[in-house]
Formats: C-alpha cells, sequence, structure tokens
C-alpha cells in the first residue's frame, strides 16, 4: 500500500507538470531490458519499407512513396529477408512472414 505522504508528494510533482514513475516499475525494467529482434538490425530505411509492406504496398508503391526505384525496394526487401533470416522454401512467402514479424513488434 502507498504511503499518504508519497502519494500527496507524487500529486504536487504532478500538478506541477513532472512525471512520476513507480520505482518498483522503474526497478523492473532495468532488472528485464527488453529482448533484442531481429528487427533490430534492419536500417531506418528498412525498416520504412517494413511498414510499408505491412500497410500492403507493392514494391512499385512503395517505390513512389520512398521516391525510389522499385529495383532499390527490392534490394532493401531482400536485406529485410536476409537480416531476419526467414525461411527459403517453396511453401513460405518471406514477404507475409516478414511483415508478421514486424507486426509482432507492434
Amino acid at each position: 500500500m502507498l504511503d499518504v505522504d508519497e502519494f500527496l508528494t507524487a500529486l504536487e510533482r504532478v500538478a506541477a507538470g513532472e512525471t512520476v514513475v513507480d520505482p518498483a516499475l522503474v526497478s523492473q525494467l532495468v532488472e528485464h531490458p527488453r529482448e533484442r529482434s531481429p528487427l533490430d538490425e534492419l536500417t531506418q530505411r528498412e525498416r520504412e519499407v517494413l511498414s510499408l509492406m505491412a500497410e500492403g504496398l507493392t514494391d512499385r508503391g512503395i517505390a513512389a512513396r520512398l521516391f525510389v526505384t522499385p529495383n532499390t525496394v527490392e534490394t532493401h526487401v531482400r536485406h529485410i529477408i536476409g537480416k531476419l533470416g526467414l525461411p527459403a522454401t517453396p511453401a513460405d512467402n518471406r514477404r507475409v512472414h516478414a511483415v508478421i514479424a514486424y507486426l509482432r513488434t507492434r
């Protein structure tokens, strides 16, 4: 249970425009940092391309949005798939797997 004095102090700080975070939450975040994701390996541009893939855009649509050529988009997609280590079997659609990996992090 929260101490009344602590609560009043926190309330005053919030009223003054500050942010108050529970020390127990801070401890948890510090002790258990976020697990690294394969998406962390992507460049900013690769993340943009992946985001646009998740919106359902084709390579041409992505190219038009980013003002690059479709070949450039294909290169980014190839790098994304490689960095994510997605399966290269005839039964798997690696673009769909990449989008699913992206959406899981949202």
